[in-house]
């Protein structure tokens, strides 16, 4: 495994390239009136049709792609906020860090992927938060809480053909349908568990298919986010299948970590504001599931254990504190064992210190959220 290298010059190449995508996403905003014009067949036309796709299609993307929302910053003691992106931790670690003259073709098309990931990932909230009914997310209003549901789902689907537009490199391309088929089916299996019948079918299962079920929806929705701007680039890259291989289970690790932490955030206000205590409606909370297996007398209502009757439930079980620490404790070995299966494939320690950068401020403080529950229930 490669040892982290000392911070300072690895921060100067996230600020560079967060720079880079922070600018390049201008562009593509800049750009768009002109796009848009372009598929509506004219250059010219009324005045109240441009203004129209001024308040119904430009301001709700440019909103969508503006917000804050999933991508927490990392503030460096007295630096510049930066954001990471896994696609040029791909770049840099395949690439290098200096000397880069002779992949010029290749950064150009790892700029073009590493907007059309963030388009795609931003476009994600968009109709998650649709889906979920979800007026706030992180404390910033949802998209269709500011502009309505009927352009906000319009808004998430234009970014998604945006963003294939723009990937170009046609393998790139052809990977980030395949991941967003899969991302829209686990999101159509967390959904389903809001239906009484399949309440039931799941709670008739074992507790390991209880567990399993958490896992495949959780690797098809959550771990997504992580192997799609990750394979996407290592695909551009021509990075040899056996690692890509390694890197799309390191992935799938850490997105068990990450929904791990989604799942306690909701019993922890100060890591979710104003989202606390909002899934009572489904069962794909890994707290919820973890506390009915002390409980199998409810399985046989389960269809009806929803809403206030699980709130009341979780909410007052006296097995809940111990719950949620060793939950925590289990997400950050996760992150920990994704760590470690990156660390082994990264060319040098500058690299390894990148990947830990990025991951680390994605919002997911999985640390620092186990410690504020082993000092609350403790």
């Amino acid at each position: 495994m490669t040892a982290p290298a000392s911070a300072s010059p690895v921060l100067d190449a996230v600020r560079a390239d967060s720079e880079l995508l922070e600018s390049d996403l201008a562009q593509f905003l800049a750009e768009l009136p002109t796009a848009t014009r372009r598929v509506a067949g004219a250059t010219d036309g009324p005045t109240a049709i441009w203004e129209a796709l001024r308040l119904a299609f430009h301001t709700p993307l440019a909103d969508a792609l503006g917000s804050k929302v999933g991508q927490e910053a990392l503030r460096p003691a007295g630096g510049q906020a930066l954001r990471p992106s896994i696609t040029y931790w791909v770049y840099r670690n395949y690439r290098g860090f200096t000397d880069l003259a002779e992949s010029a073709a290749d950064l150009a098309a790892i700029r073009r992927v590493a907007v059309a990931v963030r388009i795609l990932l931003k476009a994600s909230v968009v109709l998650d938060d649709i889906q979920d009914g979800s007026a706030i997310r992180y404390g910033e209003p949802a998209l269709h809480a500011d502009h309505g549901i009927p352009l906000a789902l319009n808004t998430g689907f234009s970014m998604v053909l945006a963003a294939l537009r723009h990937a170009a490199h046609p393998g790139a391309v052809q990977y980030l349908e395949q991941a967003l088929e899969g991302g829209f089916i686990g999101q159509a299996l967390d959904i389903s568990t809001r239906l009484p019948q399949m309440r039931s079918e799941v709670m008739a299962g074992s507790s390991t298919d209880r567990t399993r079920f958490w896992e495949t929806v959780a690797t098809m929705k959550t771990a997504t986010l992580f192997w799609m701007p990750l394979n996407a680039a290592a695909i551009t890259l021509d990075v040899p299948e056996d690692e890509r291989a390694e890197l799309h289970d390191a992935m799938r690790t850490i997105g068990l970590a990450s929904q791990l932490f989604n799942d306690l955030t909701d019993f922890v206000p100060e890591f979710s504001p104003g989202n606390t205590y909002e899934d009572f409606d489904g069962i794909t909370n890994r707290v919820y599931l973890t506390l009915l297996d002390t409980a199998p007398e409810l399985l046989d209502v389960a269809p009806e254990l929803t809403g206030t009757r699980l709130r009341e439930f979780v909410l007052g079980h006296e097995q809940l504190g111990a719950t949620i620490v060793q939950l925590a404790e289990q997400s950050v070995e996760l992150k920990q064992s994704a760590k470690e299966r990156v660390h082994r494939l990264c060319r040098t320690s500058d690299s390894a210190a990148y990947y830990d950068l990025t991951i680390d401020r994605k919002g997911h403080v999985i640390e620092r959220l186990r410690d504020a529950v082993r000092a609350r229930y403790a």
